[in-house]
């Protein structure tokens, strides 16, 4: 199933949300527009505030304060990706040059300033301390996450569940607080919300582990990114610490060099050893296991084409190519 044909009982929400976007990206600042508007259009899946209508719709809500939340949190993964590319000295994203290799490392930086603040006028103007709270933490978590990636980049000795920590604050965080925001907006009980919650969080942590497959085994021309990219950074994935596990001496310390010096001088001898150790295989397996606990999650709410379109969603997770 495609992304369009996932999205298909939130085709107008979607154009609501969209709408939303390109009203709050006004700025009478010519720079911020150009680099906002960029980036925001730019080829992304919307995954994030797709979560937050579809978790509205399985509780019912029928009202429009969801179409905002969903912005915000678009403005919110937008502005961590304007971070991100910088840190990661990245030139490719979805396919096109990323906003810094077009407008410079300065104007990406500080329009993820204007991403990120404009993100809490709008969660102001929803007043509901509750929605603040949680889109406040998850986003101080993220942060906390972006430092401990950087602190992880060229260490070798990360463990599996070191890795996981990062992922479950640096990506999952955002998917679980869209999640909870469509059942806060939809008045779920304190059990159900954090159900919806525990799903979004565990899609989140499929969805990156599947991402770090595809840095190994996708093309190029379907991910918009190029192969090897983690590895160049010197990130430790899981399926390079897999390598390291269980592979020979020899190719656990060509791993072991691979992430300690970065670049993509060894890609093609960690590829093999990554294929011959089944580490794809393996990381995958971690994901799959990620999805079923996310359906488990939300096993007790009631039949809808929402909850449907969730679950749909979970298998999409770890069997999309990019």
């Amino acid at each position: 199933m495609s992304v369009k044909q996932l999205f298909a009982p939130i085709a107008a929400d979607m154009q609501a949300v969209d709408a939303a976007i390109r009203s709050r990206l006004h700025s009478d600042v010519v720079l911020i527009r150009q680099v906002a508007e960029y980036i925001i259009h730019s080829g992304g899946k919307r995954l994030r505030p797709a979560l937050v209508l579809f978790t509205a719709g399985a509780m019912g809500y029928r009202g429009t304060h969801h179409h905002e939340l969903a912005a915000v949190v678009e403005f919110i993964h937008t502005a961590t990706l304007l971070h991100d590319d910088v840190v990661d000295e990245s030139d490719l994203r979805r396919g096109n040059k990323t906003a810094n290799a077009m407008f410079g490392n300065a104007a990406s930086v500080l329009v993820g300033d204007f991403l990120y603040t404009r993100a809490f006028q709008m969660m102001v103007g929803v007043d509901n301390m509750h929605v603040m709270r949680v889109l406040a933490d998850a986003t101080n978590i993220i942060a906390e996450g972006e430092v401990l990636q950087l602190l992880n980049c060229h260490n070798a000795d990360v463990l599996i569940e070191d890795y996981l920590r990062v992922i479950r604050y640096k990506t999952a965080k955002l998917f679980e607080a869209a999640s909870r925001l469509g059942g806060i907006v939809g008045g779920a009980d304190e059990d159900t919300e954090q159900r919806l919650a525990a799903f979004g969080m565990h899609l989140g942590t499929a969805f990156q582990l599947i991402d770090d497959v595809l840095d190994y085994s996708a093309d190029e021309a379907d991910t918009g990114k190029h192969l090897g990219d983690d590895l160049a950074e010197g990130k430790p994935t899981l399926p390079l610490i897999h390598v390291m596990s269980h592979g020979t001496p020899e190719q656990a310390a060509l791993v072991r060099g691979a992430i300690e010096n970065g670049g993509r001088d060894d890609f093609a001898a960690v590829l093999a050893a990554i294929k011959t150790t089944g580490a794809l295989e393996e990381t995958r397996g971690y994901a799959e296991a990620e999805v079923r606990l996310a359906i488990d999650a939300i096993s007790v709410l009631p039949p809808s084409i929402f909850k449907d379109a969730l679950l749909q969603l979970s298998h999409f997770a770890v069997e999309r190519n990019h």
